[in-house]
């Protein structure tokens, strides 16, 4: 189903050398006040945040919670008064029931999503007020709605600058606004470049840096068309650059599911994309290729899709796989890496395939779909506790860092809490509505904010 991509000598050394550090530098007290992306203000899911609460239930440190039209994947974000998060419309009797446009995506859905209401057929976002939990404003960005396994197509989640407000349907319908809900402009990858090929659907977040929205796209199960990264001036919407990524990876394996990570260094910076086999660096300012580390599927095994985003921490970037093996790149390649820039690989138990991992630069903490929680070495790959059950349940959503504690949420809307170090000691374990969940937490300020299967939670520690 799935061709061989070309080999494209592009990039591997047509750019300047990559002599560059982690973009793991710490956030500012202003930054800590924002939740701008999926992975928080430095892309990396961690937060130096502090006094944030260990435990909660529906009647404990609960300050609001607003009810949402349908279940998604889609991690709020967070700048000021106002939080940003991406929904299907209310299901009808018709989407629920599975008719018309409808069956098609509950076909797709597999064993586990057959029987799951994928919400209604209008992609929306939605801005909710941090004072109170009100809705400001509604805005349906694109229709058409499906099941894919596991999400729908708004699992894609915005980003923000505090001026606009940009998100990616999983129809690859992309939109910029203004914090009003005006729309600014917009753009349809699909009619632009291509049919996604992707078997369970597009679900990659876009990456804001330097007055670009950088967007990837891997596919190759169900189309001949390349991969590519495409990069748009965030205020006009018009095409800066785009660039084929090219695979070979066979059947299944060149789909990646992840979100492009900033790598910094000397006032340089690198754009790390993960998926079709390979790691990637590309120049910002071309997109041309500039490294390629191989290894993330040793066996070239045809179902090695890609879910969980590459992290970058103090001159290392991390590159999971599906499950096993998760790689150490050190930063300052350039051309075919392979051989020359592995600092370690894990290749046990206790592998990440969903949910990406997080670091403090110190020790780097994994969790596996099954909710097995793993620290190592950040610079060594050296073990230092796990596999450790966390609360019963599958875990598609990312872990947080922050405040001394990691923060593991699961598909149950249960929050496992662990102090963040060398010991494994689980602090608490908090419960919401038990509905389905897969959206990673975000934090502002003193206050986190969960996304579960029917509402959004503002959680504070009540003193």
């Amino acid at each position: 189903m799935n061709r061989v991509h070309r080999w494209l000598a592009v990039g591997l050394l047509a750019a300047s050398p990559a002599m560059l550090w982690g973009a793991g530098a710490i956030p500012t007290a202003a930054s800590n006040a924002n939740w701008p992306h999926w992975r928080g203000p430095e892309g990396n899911g961690v937060s130096r945040a502090t006094n944030l609460p260990t435990t909660w239930s529906l009647e404990k440190n609960i300050v609001w919670k607003t009810p949402l039209p349908a279940w998604s994947g889609g991690t709020p974000v967070v700048w000021g008064d106002r939080i940003f998060v991406t929904s299907p419309s209310e299901s009808t009797p018709e989407t629920a029931g599975g008719g018309g446009e409808q069956e098609q995506g509950t076909r797709r859905g597999g064993l586990r999503g057959t029987r799951r209401d994928p919400g209604g057929q209008s992609l929306l976002l939605i801005c909710i007020s941090r004072k109170n939990g009100s809705v400001l404003w509604k805005k349906e960005l694109d229709r058409g709605n499906q099941v894919w396994m596991k999400q729908n197509n708004t699992s894609p989640s915005p980003v923000t600058d505090g001026k606009h407000v940009w998100v990616v349907t999983g129809n690859g319908v992309v939109t910029a606004l203004t914090m009003d809900g005006k729309e600014v402009w917009k753009r349809n990858l699909q009619r632009d470049y291509g049919k996604f090929g992707l078997n369970w659907g597009y679900a990659s977040s876009p990456t804001l840096y330097n007055g670009m929205l950088i967007i990837q796209v891997l596919h190759g199960y169900t189309t001949d068309d390349p991969s590519y990264v495409v990069a748009f001036n965030s205020l006009t919407g018009k095409e800066i650059w785009r660039r084929e990524r090219p695979t070979d990876a066979p059947m299944e394996s060149p789909d990646a599911y992840t979100t492009p990570a900033i790598l910094k260094h000397g006032g340089t910076a690198q754009i790390v994309i993960s998926g079709g086999d390979y790691v990637t660096g590309h120049d910002p300012a071309t997109g041309k290729e500039i490294w390629r580390a191989g290894g993330l599927n040793p066996q070239r095994q045809g179902n090695y899709r890609i879910v969980a985003s590459p992290v970058v921490s103090d001159g290392l970037i991390y590159a999971p796989s599906r499950r096993r093996p998760l790689l150490a790149i050190r930063a300052g390649g350039r051309g075919d890496i392979t051989a020359t820039h592995i600092a370690w690989k894990w290749d046990q138990r206790g592998g990440p395939d969903v949910p990406t991992p997080v670091t403090d630069g110190k020790y780097f903490y994994m969790v596996d779909d099954s909710g097995y929680a793993t620290c190592l070495d950040a610079k060594t790959g050296q073990l230092i506790w796990g596999p450790e059950r966390t609360a019963p349940g599958t875990v598609d959503s990312s872990p947080l860092l922050a405040d001394g504690k990691l923060y593991i949420l699961n598909e149950n809307a249960v929050t496992t809490v662990l102090a963040a170090g060398p010991q494994f000691k689980v602090l608490a374990t908090n419960e919401l509505d038990g509905s389905y969940t897969l959206s990673s937490i975000a934090v502002a300020g003193k206050q986190l904010f969960v996304r579960t299967g029917t509402h959004l939670y503002c959680i504070e520690e009540k003193r």
